[in-house]
């Protein structure tokens, strides 16, 4: 097996096409296996830095950012369920969800980093499975710490790292430094910090990249 590709996988927790990318990059990953190796980071994006913590309905605030009536939202959401479903996410199908803030979920999932890789890889699939297959309030700590729970993280030291402001800092410098360099579109998939895959891709296309960029790397 070749040395293995750094993935920087930027995106938010808020973001529906986020978990379609995750979970296609995933299936990917799979077919890869004992193929290619990857070293997965996930790394923060806000798409809404100043919600408030009492959220705001989904409907209405897409209405207010994007202009995109009702009848359209509801074409968007069929859609991006479909191809949630293809890659095995699935999304909540009844009732309207409410938008979050996300910063106190990107500062707990740098603290799992800091466990491990896999430990961030399950935190995130989880916050994203929380977040949009049961609408669940992610700005709320109590919850946060029981979803690191669900994936074997300590409960207690989740509640301590949400209540203590940590990782703040560095949370924000990474957000900083992956804007800085141009994303401002999620999910981006940068590959060895110089090959960028943007949006919600199917496994075939992360499948055929990675596959190239390793027998690159041994060329």
């Amino acid at each position: 097996m070749t040395q293995p590709l750094h993935i920087d996988f930027v995106s938010d927790v808020a973001c529906p096409w986020c978990a379609v990318g995750l979970a296609s990059l995933e299936q990917a990953l799979r077919k890869l296996d004992g193929e290619v190796a990857v070293d997965l980071h996930f790394q923060p994006f806000e798409l809404n830095p100043q919600m408030g913590p009492e959220g705001q309905d989904v409907t209405e605030h897409i209405a207010q950012k994007y202009g995109a009536t009702p009848e359209q939202q509801a074409k968007n959401r069929e859609n991006i369920a479909q191809r949630g479903a293809a890659v095995g996410f699935q999304f909540r199908k009844e009732g309207r969800g409410r938008v979050w803030n996300t910063f106190d979920a990107h500062r707990l999932l740098y603290w799992a980093g800091e466990q491990g890789a896999q430990q961030q890889r399950d935190l995130k699939m989880a916050l994203l499975k929380a977040y949009h297959g049961e609408a669940r309030n992610v700005a709320d700590p109590a919850v946060l710490a029981e979803v690191a729970a669900s994936v074997g993280l300590d409960r207690q030291e989740a509640a301590d790292v949400l209540a203590s402001g940590r990782y703040a800092d560095e949370v924000r410098a990474q957000e900083e430094h992956f804007q800085g360099l141009g994303i401002h579109a999620v999910p981006s998939v940068i590959i060895n910090n110089r090959h960028l895959i943007q949006g919600g891709q199917p496994p075939e296309m992360f499948e055929q990249a990675l596959r190239q960029l390793a027998e690159q790397a041994t060329a």
